[in-house]
C-alpha cells in the first residue's frame, strides 16, 4: 500500500480539502485550509484534483517516512525542507523515493505549509469531506485529531514510476513574500452604519498587530481601538473574512474553524483574495487595511477559482 508514516507530528498538522462546505446549517465549521492559495497549488503541481486531501503544517518540526514511491509537492511557508538531510526547494514537485524521510524545520518566513501527494491522502469523508477540524471532533485521520506520531497515512494513486514523472514548479511571480507587511481589502456590509466616520477613518489609517492568540478560528488583532454605536446585536451567520469588533475593540477576522453564529457588530468582510496572505502572518506582523472595490475583487476571485477549478 502507497503511504507515508508520521515520523514526528510536529506542533500541529492536519489533513485538509476544500473544506466541508453546507454543514454550516449543523453547527459544524467549514475546515479546509487556511491558505488556500498555498493549497491550490500544491495539489496543481501533482496534477491532483482540487478537492483531493493534503497536508497542513503548521509551524514546522513534522516528519514522514514514505511507504512507497511517491510524487510530492510543498508550498506555503519556507520551512527549510530535507530529504534524506539533502535541502529541497519548495513550491515544485518532486519524487520522495520508499523510505527517504521528508522533513520540516521551524518556519523561516509564513506560517503554514502544504504537503501533496499525487492522487492525495486517501481518508474517509465525514459529510462530504475529508477536512479535520478538532474543535469539531470530525475529519481527518480519527475524530479531527491532529496528526500523532505513528500514524500511516494512504495514498490514493499508488506508487509513481520515477522515469516518466515530470516535475512541475510554480512561475516565480505567483510565489508570495511573506515577510511584507500585510495589506488587507474590505469589502464592507450593512453592519458598517455602526461605526462613526471618524472610528472608521482610524480603522483605514492604523497599524495592527497579528495576536499570539490567532489560531484556525480567528486572526486577532492588537491595536487603535475600534467601537461600534452598539454593544452587540442578535446572533447571526458569520461569513469567512468577517471582521468581528468584540466589546474591547480588536478586531478579529473569522477563519476557517469559525463558530457559525456569532453577536458582535461586523464592520465588513476580507476579501478572498487577501485570506491566503494573512493565513501565513505570524505574530507581530504588521497589518493595514483598506477599501476594496467590488468588481475587482470579484474577478480576480473568478479568474482564481476557474483556474484551479474551485466551487464558485
Amino acid at each position: 500500500m502507497a503511504a507515508l508514516e508520521v515520523l514526528h507530528p510536529g506542533m500541529l498538522t492536519l489533513v485538509q480539502d476544500t473544506g466541508r462546505l453546507g454543514a454550516a446549517e449543523l453547527g459544524l465549521s467549514q475546515g479546509g485550509p487556511v491558505d488556500l492559495h498555498a493549497y491550490c497549488w500544491a495539489n496543481y503541481l501533482v496534477g491532483n484534483a482540487m478537492g483531493c486531501p493534503q497536508l497542513e503544517v503548521t509551524l514546522g518540526q513534522a516528519s514522514f517516512q514514505a511507504q512507497a514511491t511517491l510524487a510530492c509537492a510543498i508550498t506555503g511557508a519556507d520551512m527549510a525542507v530535507t530529504v534524506d538531510g539533502e535541502p529541497l526547494a519548495s513550491w515544485q514537485s518532486f519524487i520522495l523515493r520508499k523510505g527517504q524521510v521528508l522533513k520540516f524545520g521551524y518556519a523561516r518566513s509564513g506560517l503554514r505549509a502544504y504537503l501533496a501527494v499525487k492522487g492525495g491522502i486517501d481518508l474517509p469523508l465525514v459529510l462530504g469531506s475529508a477536512s479535520a477540524v478538532p474543535r469539531n471532533q470530525l475529519g481527518g485521520i480519527q475524530a479531527g485529531r491532529p496528526l500523532a506520531q505513528g500514524d500511516v497515512l494512504p495514498v490514493a494513486s499508488g506508487e509513481v514510476n520515477c522515469y516518466t514523472f515530470k516535475p512541475k514548479q510554480v512561475v516565480p511571480r505567483y510565489i508570495p513574500d511573506y515577510t511584507v507587511p500585510v495589506r488587507l481589502r474590505v469589502m464592507e456590509s450593512y453592519q458598517c452604519e455602526y461605526f462613526a466616520d471618524e472610528v472608521k477613518q482610524r480603522f483605514y489609517s492604523s497599524d495592527y498587530q497579528v495576536s499570539q492568540q490567532s489560531d484556525r478560528m480567528g486572526c486577532r488583532l492588537e491595536g487603535p481601538e475600534v467601537q461600534a454605536d452598539i454593544d452587540g446585536i442578535i446572533s447571526e451567520a458569520i461569513a469567512y473574512g468577517a471582521i468581528q469588533i468584540p466589546p474591547n475593540g480588536q478586531p478579529i477576522i473569522l477563519l476557517n474553524d469559525r463558530q457559525t453564529l456569532g453577536g458582535y457588530p461586523k464592520l465588513g468582510c476580507i476579501a478572498r483574495m487577501d485570506m491566503p496572505r494573512l493565513a501565513q502572518a505570524r505574530p507581530g506582523t504588521s497589518v493595514q487595511f483598506e477599501r476594496g472595490d467590488w468588481a475587482v475583487l470579484c474577478k480576480a476571485w473568478q479568474d482564481f477559482s476557474q483556474f484551479f477549478g474551485l466551487p464558485m
